[in-house]
């Protein structure tokens, strides 16, 4: 570890050589120069936990990733729980929930699809770290599948072939009369109810409130958690039924979870990461482990 520098002439010295004065004006430096809530060692203690992770991960045939909102964050989509995330939001004091259920969509369409356009549609993000950390593990035939809770697409738009959507896709969209096929983009700029040419309302391809899954998509998804040697469960708190019962299928020797608040599943865990997901895959992706992209 490199010595730090006097805040005085930038020559490297020990703290305990400083002065009193001198001390506290380096102290107060490299406190001010930290990202808010920064401790010592965090770096050096991620360093350890990405190479814990590469490791299970090189040991790995089978792997599933069950994905949640906090891998998104990184690329500029807010998560849900936060206190910036989109339940914090309220439209003339109803939650986001009662909005986005199905009741709600076909009594107030015009109030479903402003909210829709305002808070669920981001054109410009991209994959982040994490999706294409997970492109590079499904072409080393490592990855099995990604169960994911997201509607945004970003692994499917990353090069992933095997992804259920357990939630549906924004980039899906089709008219509740004909069935033709929009792009986001059609209800990103229209206003009000988006129509199609035959007169039909443009539906996202998203699961609402008081819906059911799609069947298919949740056999798939359970299929490949039932037959997986590992399951990393990264950037979700689990809350969400009945995706989050999904996990509980999983019978294989390595359970990951990477998440920053609790979740329900953290005493079954045998690697349990409470970092960024984004960071922590940015860190993997430059250990060069065995098995890993890097290699």
């Amino acid at each position: 570890m490199p010595l730090p520098r006097a805040p005085d002439h930038g020559i490297p010295v020990r703290p305990d050589t400083l002065d009193t004065g001198t001390l506290s004006l380096y102290i107060q430096r490299e406190m001010n120069a930290r990202p808010e809530g920064w401790q010592a060692g965090e770096m050096l203690t991620m360093k350890k936990e990405a190479e814990q992770l590469g490791e299970i991960i090189r040991r790995s045939r089978r792997i599933v990733f069950f994905s949640g909102a906090g891998v998104s964050t990184g690329s500029g989509i807010p998560d849900f729980r936060s206190s910036a995330g989109l339940f914090a939001k309220e439209e003339n004091g109803l939650s986001p929930e009662m909005i986005l259920s199905r009741s709600f969509f076909y009594l107030h369409p015009e109030e479903f699809f402003d909210f829709y356009r305002k808070h669920m549609l981001y054109p410009d993000a991209v994959p982040n770290a994490v999706h294409r950390y997970l492109f590079e593990l499904e072409k080393r035939d490592k990855l099995r599948g990604i169960v994911t809770q997201n509607i945004d697409g970003l692994h499917k738009q990353a090069g992933n072939i095997r992804v259920y959507e357990l939630h549906g896709n924004v980039h899906e969209n089709y008219c509740m009369e004909c069935n033709a096929s929009y792009p986001p983009e059609k209800i990103l700029r229209s206003s009000g109810i988006p129509r199609c040419d035959c007169g039909g309302v443009i539906r996202p391809n998203i699961v609402l409130y008081g819906e059911p899954l799609e069947k298919y998509v949740c056999i798939g998804a359970r299929r490949e958690i039932t037959n997986a040697d590992t399951l990393i469960i990264a950037g979700t708190s689990l809350a969400v039924e009945p995706a989050a019962s999904f996990t509980e299928d999983f019978r294989g020797k390595n359970l990951v979870i990477i998440n920053r608040e609790p979740t329900p599943a953290d005493s079954r865990a045998s690697l349990l990461i409470r970092e960024d997901v984004t960071e922590l895959f940015q860190l993997l992706s430059g250990l060069g482990t065995e098995g890993s992209p890097a290699s």
